[in-house]
């Protein structure tokens, strides 16, 4: 299976509003650092924008934030919607001219493995993709990367219990 680069893309915006969730994000500064071409992203925006996953503002001062938390954005919810209009395989489409379709008993099969792609995605939550992920946030903040304290508590306490011998240079 391979996802369209749009899915790709609406992930990678979702991540970059979720580690700027405190600012209007512009598409400029989006597309810049997540390596995307404006154009490709403007579609993306607008898709995310038109499912409630965004909000959008027009104008000179315009951008967009997530719409809702990240912790309430399915990772699976994001991929079907992009991934819906595309046919994972010819006979799943409505346009079906596979000379097996009548007697291949593989259809069945194939759906559900794509839904079980799906369900598995559906428990991965936007949040676990940036919360307390140092070098997520250092590509991705528009600013000086900010962690809460439960994250400086985690990293300080994963620093402290690492062995003194992973530590020596040879």
């Amino acid at each position: 299976m391979r996802l369209t680069t749009k899915t790709n893309l609406a992930l990678r915006t979702l991540m970059f509003c979720a580690v700027n969730s405190d600012s209007l994000v512009r598409k400029q500064d989006a597309a810049k650092t997540i390596n995307a071409s404006e154009n490709h992203l403007a579609q993306v925006i607008n898709k995310l924008g038109q499912e409630g996953f965004i909000v959008t503002q027009r104008g000179r001062h315009g951008g967009f934030h997530l719409a809702r938390p990240a912790a309430s954005i399915s990772v699976g919810e994001v991929f079907r919607i992009f991934e819906a209009d595309l046919p994972f395989i010819e006979c799943f489409s409505d346009s079906n001219t596979c000379p097996l379709k009548a007697h291949c008993v593989m259809r069945p099969h194939l759906a559900r493995a794509v839904e079980a792609f799906y369900a598995a995605l559906d428990e991965v939550w936007l949040s676990e993709l940036v919360d307390c992920n140092a070098g997520l946030q250092a590509i991705l903040n528009m600013e000086a990367p900010r962690y809460s304290t439960a994250c400086q508590t985690r990293h300080m306490a994963a620093a402290t219990s690492e062995p003194a011998e992973s530590l020596a240079i040879d």
